[in-house]
């Protein structure tokens, strides 16, 4: 496929107004199967807005060196975790690929080479959220890679380079965990026992992010004391900053959903645009 090929595809993809982005909180794969405040608003999701052309996810669990986008026509549903329950390993999300659109999110990306894996499949920070929002799975789904070895301004600054995706019908997810502290987990309390660390960092993330200090929140591990227990490693905060990254000015944000799991995981959901 040549330029001229993929520049007709996408054209008749232009839908009158900038397409939203979102930002997901996944936390515990076993959230797709259940019903409760958290999957009920993921659900809400999926009707708010105009059904995409293709779904681009760019999820904590798709950790590489270097960046590659996923181009599989059918891709499979990985289950990338271990001790669950066995109907865990019996849900599949049949969902189209996009290898169009992943032709694109090459071509548009100048910050590096992005690599065509014509073998990634869906893992569980795409599938179990999609099978709330998107339930049919009637829209394609493909994938970007987190870099693990790049600063978060570097991640930051290739969601830039994304933008025109959005003015193309494509519905970009970060997926991830603005706290996510697994060792410190604790998996039989409420959702209401939750860590003073845990939502105070949530909470400073919040405002910053409704002042759109971008650069503070880049910069992450300055936000004080909680910075360091919220994010041990921060392969579930960078999706966060893709998402942010591909904000406009002036755009709308809200918060979809807002709430903790297991003590000291963020659900929180953003929604820009």
């Amino acid at each position: 496929m040549d330029l001229r090929d993929l520049k007709k595809i996408t054209e008749d993809f232009i839908p009158s107004e900038i397409y939203p982005a979102l930002f997901v909180g996944h936390g515990n794969p076993m959230n797709v199967l259940y019903d409760n405040a958290y999957t009920k608003s993921l659900s809400l999701l999926g009707s708010s807005f105009v059904k995409p052309k293709a779904i681009l996810v760019i999820s904590a669990h798709w950790l590489t060196r270097e960046t590659f986008v996923s181009t599989s026509l059918n891709p499979e549903t990985i289950y990338d975790f271990g001790g669950f329950p066995p109907e865990m390993y019996q849900i599949v999300y049949p969902a189209k690929g996009s290898p169009e659109f992943a032709k694109l999110v090459q071509n548009e990306v100048k910050k590096t080479i992005v690599v065509a894996d014509p073998e990634m499949g869906l893992d569980h920070g795409a599938w179990t959220i999609l099978k709330h929002i998107y339930p049919n799975a009637d829209v394609p789904v493909f994938e970007l890679s987190i870099d693990f070895y790049k600063s978060p301004r570097w991640h930051y600054e290739l969601a830039q380079e994304l933008k025109v995706l959005r003015k193309k019908g494509i519905l970009i997810i970060g997926s991830g965990n603005i706290t996510h502290n697994l060792r410190r987990a604790k998996f039989d309390v409420p959702d209401s026992q939750v860590d003073d660390w845990a939502i105070e960092f949530d909470e400073i993330v919040k405002a910053k992010i409704l002042s759109n200090d971008h650069e503070a929140l880049i910069d992450y591990m300055n936000l004080g004391k909680s910075a360091s227990l919220a994010v041990p490693t921060n392969d579930h905060y960078l999706p966060l900053l893709y998402t942010l990254g591909l904000q406009e000015k002036g755009e709308a944000i809200s918060f979809p959903y807002e709430g903790f799991q297991n003590a000291n995981v963020s659900m929180r959901c953003l929604k820009i645009g």
